[in-house]
């Protein structure tokens, strides 16, 4: 059996505290090493009847990181017609990806199909999959974090314009676009979003229900 102490405890702590979306890079290149137990760490994320579901697809190729940032700014230009002001110019002031700027881009994709026909405990869930291969990014994302090492997600590309470009089989699902090298400006106190005014944290004691769902819907 496994006993961490005090000191590592707190280390685990810590890092979940300390992680960040990162959206600036240094032009330093990630260590091999460095690299490989990042991408180990998702590796041994759970998933769902031990499935693992996911792939990786690591990117370091300048030419496949420019055809994936233009479509994050098609994909990126058109969000942003759905504000009305102020709220367009705020969001057209935040920095959505580093997509050029990171050594390294990982595509993290959801294979439906594997251990298919008879998952074990996918058969009322059919999402599990899905939420197994999250757990692999955030698996990766702490592990990067403890490494001194910043991943930023982008949320806002077309899926099937990605899997394209990727070679990504049709019947797989790309699920996380992630930006990973290390930060230009360091790690941030606090989330980016938070530090521009964007959206607060919300505070964890009005999100918890004891035994049934109590009090209003919060948005």
């Amino acid at each position: 059996m496994v006993v961490f102490s005090d000191a590592e405890r707190e280390a685990v702590y810590k890092t979940i505290y300390a992680r960040r979306d990162i959206r600036r890079f240094r032009d330093e290149p990630i260590p091999d090493d460095v690299l490989e137990r990042i991408i180990d760490a998702a590796h041994h994320a759970p998933s769902v009847g031990f499935s693992q579901p996911w792939d990786l697809v690591v990117i370091e190729n300048e030419g496949t990181k420019a055809e994936i940032a233009a479509i994050a700014e098609r994909a990126i230009a058109a969000a942003r017609e759905g504000y009305e002001e102020p709220r367009r110019s705020e969001f057209a002031d935040l920095k959505l990806e580093g997509i050029r700027d990171a050594p390294v881009n990982i595509c993290v994709t959801c294979d439906p199909t594997r251990g298919a026909p008879h998952v074990l405990g996918r058969s009322s869930m059919k999402r599990t999959d899905v939420y197994s291969t999250c757990l692999a990014v955030q698996n990766l994302w702490l592990a990067a974090r403890a490494e001194g090492v910043g991943v930023g997600w982008v949320s806002v590309l077309y899926p099937y314009e990605v899997q394209e470009v990727l070679g990504v089989p049709p019947h797989v699902n790309p699920v996380a676009y992630l930006c990973v090298g290390y930060p230009a400006d360091g790690f941030p106190d606090e989330p980016v979003l938070q530090r521009e005014g964007w959206r607060d944290r919300l505070e964890v004691e009005t999100l918890v229900h004891e035994e049934r769902w109590e009090g209003d819907d919060r948005r």
